[in-house]
């Protein structure tokens, strides 16, 4: 979990630290189920913080996805500032 907390570093200055959590608990019950890929399997391997309500409210966010795909691009592949604004 810490290492996927760090890769959303990259997008922390474009979104809150609420959406920050919730974005980590449902990569990580992405990334450990071995089922079809549902919101109640997702919330099925969370413990604490990783309701299935938790993960609704992340699906029915509007997020900057063009902002936060160039962040993860930025960060990886190029030797620039990792935060957005210089």
């Amino acid at each position: 979990m810490p290492e996927i907390l760090a890769l959303l570093q990259n997008i922390a200055p474009v979104v809150s630290t609420t959406i920050l959590h919730q974005l980590s608990h449902v990569i990580y019950g992405m990334l450990i189920t071995n089922r079809r890929l549902t919101m109640l399997e997702i919330s099925y391997w969370r413990e604490a913080g990783g309701s299935y309500r938790t993960i609704q409210r992340l699906y029915h966010r509007v997020l900057p996805w063009k902002a936060l795909q160039w962040l993860f691009f930025r960060a990886r592949f190029t030797s620039e500032p990792k935060h957005l604004y210089n």
